[in-house]
């Protein structure tokens, strides 16, 4: 792997550096975020809610507003349908409890993945009503490109509410009041970059300004900055970019899921292994809280998460929690069998094409969007890995660096059915009889879009340190660069002529433990750990280290760990 390092304005750093009182490191990091003076840079590490543009600068935001109050208004029937990730669950919870606390009763749902695939669908409409026609209808994370369903629910009589952050394929549907930043709004736009639950969070702060000036006495006690916690699951989740008001959101997010003020968020985290006392960080979501949700939806009905959000009842919580937690467990055996032979495949069959399409009958299609991931990153190629349901292929696809999935999608439109994403993922179906047109067609259109082949797999150093400056007070500066995620990307520093002076133990496939050379001020050497890596470095042999540098927390305590990313002799 290539290793570089970040370009950096030295001047710029020192200058950040001597005017917030922080280390030449937390300086190099802050300019190599175009933090280019002390006020942006002070803004950065402590957001505030104020800083939160007018909801109503949103286009259609004061229409889906205007609409849910006539709702309110004359106690009309809402449903209110969501999509099966992280996204739209948090999503759902949010509108579904606002809309309770303003004396509505709301149906809620979300497609059943392996019956009707992504997103709005007839088929999951009629299911939903199951001949019980609602007045308003919201669709949410899901209806930017849904046409036609749209369409049915305007024959069907409702009023059609879509909030989105998708982007379209071909032109806004019509027919409905629809916010979606990327297709409405400015390439600037402070919204720009929300995913759904930092959208549903600008429609409920709309909501409540608007009921505020109408005096409604139901929003007296309620407290917009408590739905924060299930922004920055979605936010986090979604792997958006953690800049402007996606950092803001859930800066603050974390902090109200580290007080666990709701009683499912702490029913799962205790069942994933989570201190009650610990700090709560992106990775948690990432890691922890989000497979357990994602598991329902993956293999049946993602429903469960939903009412574990929305529970008051610790019992019941605390066992919704328990069968989110055995899901994923079965969620990741599939996994890891279908991922096995997925790779032996890739290596077998697409060793000398720039993408991997993979599809078997046998394979589970709610488990494939992971197996893509890791089948992507390990061949370093975009690939799409399809299940079968009954004459249809079902799966998602996965890209890297500089190739988006939409524009390689697009390229693809006659031999698909449903279709939709970013361009780093997205979801796929089509008839099982064009799987191998359209893997012709798929592995074409990257060679046409990429006729010098895909860029050689890269990391990029953030800054070399010495082993002295593994200390308490840079994880300390680092602390307050969180949340990481896309568009913050957590910093991987560069260790030169390390020479491992303990063997590294083995533990299950290809990961190792292993501890740094002691230096004065970690005494016995900090602790590490490796993760999925081919080699181990042996005793005294010199090394170049790329590793991440965090808190490991274990027991009520926390201690610095690095976990090392690559690794090569040094020069």
């Amino acid at each position: 792997m290539l290793w570089t390092t970040t370009e950096t304005d030295e001047k710029c750093a020192a200058d950040l550096s001597a005017g917030l009182g922080v280390s030449r490191v937390l300086g190099q990091l802050l300019a190599q975020r175009d933090l280019g003076s002390v006020e942006e840079a002070e803004e950065f590490l402590r957001p505030r809610l104020a800083m939160l543009d007018n909801p109503f600068e949103l286009t259609n935001l004061r229409a889906a507003v205007t609409r849910i109050e006539q709702a309110i208004e004359a106690d009309e029937s809402v449903v209110v349908f969501g999509d099966y990730d992280v996204d739209g669950v948090t999503s759902t919870v949010q509108l579904v409890s606002m809309l309770r606390t303003l004396g509505l009763d709301p149906r809620y749902c979300v497609p059943l993945r392996l019956d009707e695939g992504y997103g709005l669908s007839r088929d999951a409409i009629n299911r939903v009503f199951a001949g019980d026609v609602p007045d308003l209808f919201i669709a949410l994370d899901c209806g930017t490109n849904a046409h036609e369903p749209i369409a049915y629910l305007r024959e069907l009589g409702c009023d059609v509410v879509v909030i989105d952050h998708h982007q379209t394929k071909t032109a806004a549907p019509e027919g409905c009041i629809f916010v979606n930043p990327h297709v409405n709004d400015g390439a600037d736009a402070p919204w720009r970059d929300l995913c759904t639950a930092g959208l549903v969070f600008k429609l409920l702060h709309g909501l409540l300004k608007s009921r505020r000036e109408a005096e409604d006495p139901r929003v007296d006690g309620v407290q917009l900055k408590d739905y924060l916690d299930l922004v920055a699951m979605g936010t986090i989740a979604d792997l958006v970019p953690l800049h402007g008001e996606n950092r803001i959101l859930s800066w603050f997010g974390l902090r109200h899921l580290r007080a666990n003020g709701r009683i499912g968020i702490r029913a799962l985290a205790e069942v994933s292994g989570m201190d009650a006392n610990q700090e709560m960080a992106a990775s948690d979501i990432s890691f922890k809280l989000a497979p357990r949700i994602n598991a329902s939806g993956r293999l049946g009905d993602a429903a469960l998460p939903m009412k574990l959000l929305l529970s008051d009842d610790m019992t019941r919580s605390k066992q919704m929690a328990l069968e989110l937690d055995g899901m994923n467990r079965e969620r990741q055996a599939i996994e890891r069998g279908i991922a096995s032979e997925a790779e032996r495949r890739a290596d077998a069959e697409f060793a000398d094409s720039p993408g991997i399409v993979l599809f078997d009958k046998g394979w589970h299609p709610g488990v494939v969007g992971i197996v893509a991931s890791r089948v992507s990153r390990h061949f370093h190629k975009p690939c799409v890995i399809l299940g079968c349901d009954g004459d249809e292929a079902h799966g998602s696809g996965r890209s890297v660096a500089t190739v988006n999935l939409v524009e390689v999608f697009q390229r693809c439109t006659d031999l698909l059915g449903h279709w939709g994403g970013h361009p780093m993922a997205a979801g796929v179906s089509l008839q099982a009889t064009n799987v191998k047109a359209f893997t012709e067609r798929y592995i074409e259109s990257l060679r046409e879009l990429h006729p010098e082949g895909l860029p050689e797999p890269s990391l990029k150093l953030s800054t070399w340190l010495e082993l002295e400056d593994l200390e308490k007070g840079l994880l300390e500066e680092l602390d307050r660069l969180h949340p990481f995620g896309q568009g913050n990307a957590e910093p991987v520093f560069g260790i030169r002529g390390v020479a491992l002076t303990e063997a590294p133990n083995a533990f299950g496939e290809g990961n190792f433990r292993f501890r740094l050379p002691a230096v004065q001020r970690a005494r016995s050497g900090v602790a590490g750990i490796a993760w999925r890596m081919a080699e181990v470095p042996v005793v005294g042999q010199s090394i170049d280290m790329a590793l991440r540098f965090s808190w490991n927390y274990w027991r009520n305590n926390r201690y610095p760990q690095v976990t090392l990313i690559d690794w090569k002799p040094s020069a």
